[in-house]
C-alpha cells in the first residue's frame, strides 16, 4: 500500500517536472491573414523549442500565374532559438514591405504564446 502511494507521488513529480519547462506557441501555415487559426491553435513546444516563430509572406499564389493577386500567407510555429535568429537574419534584406513586391519577414520571441502579433 505505501509502496504504491510512493510510485503514484514519483509519477506525479516526474510528470510535473517534464512538462514545466515547455512553452506554448501560437501555429499555423501559409494562412491568408493573422485571423482564425493563427490566433486560435495553439501547440505547446517539443523540448528544446525555446523560441516562437512567425513569418509573413507577401506575393502572389504559391503557383505562378500572370497578374494574380498579392496577399499576406502567415506561418507561425515553434523552433530553437538559434533556428529562428538563423531564419530572421535570412529573410532581414527581404523584409522590406513593398507593395508591388515580393517579400519575406520573420520574427522570433521568447514565452508563452509571444507570437499573438505579428509584425
Amino acid at each position: 500500500m505505501v509502496y504504491s502511494a510512493l510510485v503514484v507521488s514519483i509519477l506525479l513529480f516526474l510528470a510535473l517536472i517534464g512538462t514545466s519547462n515547455a512553452h506554448e506557441c501560437y501555429v499555423c501555415s501559409n494562412q491568408t491573414g493573422n485571423t482564425d487559426k493563427c490566433l486560435n491553435t495553439v501547440r505547446i513546444c517539443e523540448q528544446g523549442e525555446d523560441a516562437c516563430l512567425t513569418e509573413i509572406r507577401w506575393g502572389s499564389t504559391p503557383y505562378f500565374s500572370l497578374g494574380a493577386q498579392k496577399q499576406f500567407y502567415v506561418s507561425k510555429r515553434c523552433a530553437k532559438k538559434e533556428i529562428c535568429q538563423r531564419i530572421r537574419t535570412k529573410h532581414m534584406p527581404y523584409c522590406t514591405h513593398i507593395w508591388y513586391e515580393d517579400w519575406t519577414c520573420s520574427a522570433c520571441c521568447l514565452g508563452d504564446r509571444c507570437n499573438y502579433y505579428v509584425i
